[in-house]
């Protein structure tokens, strides 16, 4: 599968746990860190981790798996990395505080919406 059909599917895991704010920045003309960043936010820290437990275990099914997570213990601000995609995702404040979507606003940016 490739790094945008991955994106799409990983957002749909997020979006399945009610995740709020889902957005997939296409990167690929602006850096090589990433493909792409899936951006959404969570609006509890229980919610968040159900988030990226969605998001683990339905990659799995799909025969991928997240190369690093971070900030599962902390739940403010959680990132797993598919080395060509990278998930965010935030509490609101948190999201707010660090402004992702400034520092990438020249990436094309799709919404991923019910």
């Amino acid at each position: 599968m490739d790094s945008k059909q991955l994106a799409r599917k990983l957002a749909k895991l997020a979006l399945a746990k009610k995740a709020a704010d889902i957005k997939i920045f296409d990167l690929r003309k602006l850096t090589t860190i990433a493909d792409f960043f899936v951006i959404c936010s969570g609006s509890s820290d229980p919610q968040v981790k159900a988030i990226a437990d969605s998001i683990i275990d339905g990659s799995k099914k799909l025969g991928e798996r997240p190369w690093h997570k971070e900030g599962i213990s902390h739940r403010n601000w959680v990132l797993l990395d598919f080395v060509d995609v990278v998930v965010h995702i935030f509490l609101p404040e948190t999201r707010t505080f660090y402004g992702l979507e400034k520092l990438w606003g020249d990436a094309e940016i799709s919404e991923i919406k019910d």
